[in-house]
Parts: C-alpha cells; structure tokens; sequence
C-alpha cells in the first residue's frame, strides 16, 4: 500500500477540512473532488462561486461535499477583520485596509487556519512563493520552542530498500537559503517531529555534506557549521521527547547506502539507514530534490511546512492534481494526533488536536 493511500485509510476515521486559496484552479477542483470522494474530510475552495462552477462544469465534477467559500462574501468576515487588527503585526491598520488584506484568499485562508476555521492550508497553485507563504508565516504561530519555519519534501519511491518503505524526508527544500547552524538544528527536529507524526517510526536523520565524518585537514566553515548543527539537533531533540537518531555530517551516499556507510567504516544506527535527509542549504535541496523526481519519476508531495502550530503546505505550480491531493492528505493527517492515527501502536492517552 502507499504512503498516501495508508495515510488515507487512517484519515477516513478523522475527517478533516482543507482549505484552497487557489479555489477555482482545475487541478485543485480535481483534487478537492477526490478528497470529498474518499471520505477524507470537507474541502474548502475560495474564491468566485461562479467561477468555481464553470470549471467544475468543464471538468464534469460535482461539487457535492465540497465547500465553496467567497472571501469578500463571508459571514466570518467581520470577526476575522477583529481578529486581523488585533494581530500584533497588523495593528495599527483600520477595518478599511483590514478588509483589503482579507479579500485576499491567501490571507484570508491563513487567518481561518490560525482561528480554527479548517484544520489545514495548501496553497501555492498558481502563485508565486512568498504570496503563499507570506501570510501563512505572519499569521500563524511557531511550536512552541521552534524558531525556524522551513519546508519538508516527501519522496516515495516504488523500490523499499531506502527510508521507510521507500518513503523519504527532505529538508529544507523552499524557505530557507542559507540556514544557520542553528536553523538547521531547527529543522532537523521539525522535519523528524513530522515523519514520526506520520509514519509512527523512529526518524534516523543525516546531516548532509559533502564529506563523511572528515578528519584532519582543517575544519572548513561549511563543515563546521553542519557539525555544530548535528550536535545541537542531538541536544533540542530530547526536549520533544522523541524516539529519534542524528548523524552527520554524513555524505548522502552514506547516509542512504549500507554498503557505502561500511566500505566508509561509518557505524551508527543512521549511516545506511537514514530516512530524514536535512540539506546544508537550499540550493543543494531544492537541486537535489527536483533533479530526483524528474529523473527517477519518484512522487513528491509538499512542501510542508514544519514548525508550524497548524499544518500548511506550499506547493509547486507545477503540481499536478494527483500531487495536491497528496499533500492534502499529508496536512490532514498532520492535523490529527498521532496517537489517534496510531491507536494501536501507542500506549499515550490521545489527544484529539485542536
């Protein structure tokens, strides 16, 4: 069974909304179709009522389950507009301006995200970056503890022999360009928070780089920032309270590869196994990741956002309809508490999230 589809058959028992700012996009109706279709939840799409039923139309989809919402028409406007200049960040704007802000679906969606009004956001099919994920970061608090907002990439590919099942973590392909060690740290731990919310397996984390465990000759700047990165991880980790594995740095090879780890002399319980890669910076994740996807054709869903206290997604707008509705089942499943999603293997009392 895939990721998305075991994902989805533990989801059927928690249904929840998404919302879309991109609402009346075909690939987001077709995705939406198929999230309401399944039983997943209640897809939320905002934008222009008729608009949105034209290109369902044109597409032969029913609307039926799926929720259509027009910003500027919105019974909750008002109170989101309170609730929008009573924001530290947008204080000092009046209802006016307020209002102009909100017509915006992408503010608009981040706000029903912060107060409660969908259990998840995925955005990004037809805008740039920063329009997405702007409001999302202004709006919507940090976890407690976490500075860092980074992305996570989610791999799978139809071979098993790497990560879990053939199911691989990266990070930080979108946000952040050159991270410091401290970010890094950040992410490391938000990213396995994620993969073992979703998976219920132990995240065994590399630190990548371009060289494995280097000895002598120095300690170059990039090397020393990936080191001082993996020992702070180790540390922030056990505060969560998690089950999890750190090494770096570690060559990707080695960090995925038995064999290489060991002709390496690399002996850890992540060397050869690892199944959250976190990148020295953007360039090499966001390369790396796009060059694997197109050339091996390996399913990416994302990017999702980690550090987040709501689950959010930015993805391409080159996603395909089979890719938002990926991601969608990934944020919902995010929403739900882990031991809820994990009943059997978890001996925690649940706690259904808010």
């Amino acid at each position: 069974m895939s990721f998305i589809n075991h994902l989805s058959v533990r989801l059927q028992n928690h249904p929840k909304r998404v919302v879309y700012p991109e609402g009346s996009d075909p690939r987001i109706i077709q995705a939406a179709r198929q999230f309401a279709t399944r039983r997943l939840g209640v897809p939320i799409l905002l934008g222009d009522r008729t608009r949105i039923k034209i290109n369902a139309a044109r597409l032969n989809i029913k609307l039926d389950g799926i929720r259509i919402v027009e910003p500027t028409r919105s019974e909750e406007l008002p109170g989101y507009i309170a609730k929008f200049r009573g924001h530290q960040r947008f204080s000092g704007l009046d209802a006016q301006a307020a209002s102009e802000y909100l017509a915006n679906p992408n503010y608009f969606a981040a706000m029903m995200l912060a107060t409660g009004g969908t259990d998840a956001v995925v955005s990004g099919a037809t805008s740039g970056p920063a329009s997405g994920l702007r409001p999302i970061l202004q709006i919507v608090p940090r976890q407690k503890g976490v500075q860092t907002v980074s992305s996570m990439l989610i791999l799978e590919a139809i071979e098993a022999r790497y990560g879990i099942d053939g199911v691989l973590f990266l990070s930080d392909c979108a946000v952040i360009p050159e991270p410091t060690a401290d970010q890094l740290a950040d992410i490391a731990c938000t990213t396995a928070m994620l993969s073992y919310h979703l998976t219920n397996r132990p995240p065994r984390v590399a630190m990548l780089s371009y060289s494995t465990k280097s000895v002598g000759g120095g300690n170059p700047p990039a090397i020393a920032r990936i080191k001082l990165a993996t020992a702070t991880a180790k540390e922030r980790a056990k505060a969560f309270g998690m089950p999890v594995e750190i090494d770096g740095e570690l060559q990707v090879d080695a960090a995925l590869d038995s064999n290489t780890a060991a002709t390496k002399g690399i002996d850890s319980s992540v060397a050869g196994q690892a199944n959250v890669l976190i990148f020295p910076d953007l360039n090499c994740a966001n390369i790396a990741s796009k060059m694997v996807q197109i050339l091996a054709n390996i399913p990416a869903y994302g990017q999702i956002l980690t550090g987040l206290e709501r689950p959010a997604a930015e993805i391409s707008r080159g996603a395909s309809a089979h890719d938002i509705f990926g991601t969608s089942v990934i944020v919902a499943a995010q929403a739900v508490d882990r031991r809820y999603l994990y009943p059997v293997d978890s001996k925690e009392p649940p706690q259904q999230q808010p």
